[in-house]
Parts: C-alpha cells; structure tokens; sequence
C-alpha cells in the first residue's frame, strides 16, 4: 500500500467509526481536477478531505482553489496527511455531532 493509501485507509476507518457518510469520487479522467480524495457529510455539513503522504507533500493549485470554493459556499475542507490532522478532522465531527 502507498503511504498516501495508508492516511485514506485511516480516515475511512474514523470516518466509519463516527458512522459518517463520505465516498470517493471518480478519479478516472472523468472526475474534475482539484476535487478532494474524500467527500463526506457531516451532520449535514460537506467536508472534502485531501489526502497526501506525509506533510511534504503539497495540494496542487487546482485543489486549492476547490478548496477556497468549498469554504466560500460554508463547507469545510482539510488536509491530512498523518494522525495528527486526522484527529483535526475526528475534533470536527465530534464537535458537529455534539
């Protein structure tokens, strides 16, 4: 497995333990450029989740103006790319859930 595959396999993992619903878009040549690895709803709220390596490993300029669109329209959207910004995202489910 890749170590980009191994953050995935970690939030799909918390995102199953909060019993959140999220899925991965089609990366294919039929997706659009910029969109994160995973999209999710949290209490009724979207968060995409770009994931990378490690933290050396920078979002593309595309995925940082989806990024930008996806705040703007009250969404929420993160970086991970170890356990530590994994919890960030597992604090902000806990917190929406709350």
């Amino acid at each position: 497995m890749t170590p980009e595959g191994i953050v995935k396999r970690m939030l799909v993992r918390m995102l199953k333990k909060y019993d959140v619903w999220y899925f991965f878009p089609a990366s294919n040549g039929f997706g659009s450029a910029g969109i994160p690895d995973i999209i999710a709803i949290v209490s009724g709220r979207f968060v995409g989740i770009e994931a990378k390596a490690d933290r050396t490993r920078k979002p593309t300029a595309l995925q940082l103006k989806c990024a930008k669109d996806i705040r703007a329209a009250g969404g929420n959207w993160f970086l991970v790319f170890d356990k530590n910004s994994c919890a960030l995202v597992e604090q902000y489910i806990q917190d929406a859930c709350n």
